[in-house]
C-alpha cells in the first residue's frame, strides 16, 4: 500500500500486478481480483496502523468507526473487521456535512453540546455493523 509507484497517476492495475509479482504473491489478473487485492491490502494496512496507534497510546479499541463514502463499501468494512479482529461501525455516509451542521447547531444554541449532537446523528442515521469473522494476522 505504501509503494511510491502507486502515488502518481498511471496504470495502477499493472503496477499492482508488478508489486505482487515482485513480492512473490499471487498476481491478480481480472478486474475483480485486482479490486479484491486492493481492498484486502487496505484492510491489512488499517490493521497495521491501528496496532501501532494502540501500542503507542497504550489504549484499546472496542470498535472502529468508518464514516463518509468508505462506509458504503460492505466488503472493505468486513475485511477491516476481519483483519483487525475489531467490530466495525459504518456510517453515516455524509459525516462531513453532519459534523459541520452540528457545530453550527451548537453555535446557534439549537443543541447543547457535542454529546447531544452525536445522539441526534445516531438516532437519525442508522449505522451498519460488521463483526470479525476471520482474523488475517
Amino acid at each position: 500500500m505504501n509503494d511510491a509507484r502507486l502515488l502518481p497517476a498511471g496504470d495502477h492495475p499493472a503496477i499492482i500486478q508488478t508489486l505482487c509479482r515482485e513480492s512473490g504473491q499471487p498476481v491478480p489478473e481480472s478486474k475483480g481480483e485486482i479490486v479484491r487485492c486492493v481492498l484486502e491490502s487496505l484492510a491489512v494496512k488499517y490493521g497495521e496502523v491501528l496496532s501501532q496507534l494502540l501500542e503507542l497510546s497504550g489504549r484499546k479499541a472496542d470498535v472502529i468507526h468508518i464514516m463518509g463514502g468508505g462506509s458504503q463499501n460492505d466488503l472493505l468494512n468486513q475485511l477491516t473487521a476481519d483483519a483487525t479482529g475489531i467490530p466495525v461501525k459504518a456510517g453515516p455516509v455524509e459525516a462531513t456535512v453532519l459534523g459541520n451542521s452540528l457545530v453550527q447547531f451548537i453555535a446557534l444554541g439549537e443543541i447543547k453540546d457535542l454529546d447531544e449532537g452525536r445522539k441526534l446523528v445516531a438516532d437519525s442515521f442508522p449505522a451498519k455493523y460488521y463483526q470479525p469473522k476471520f482474523i488475517h494476522r
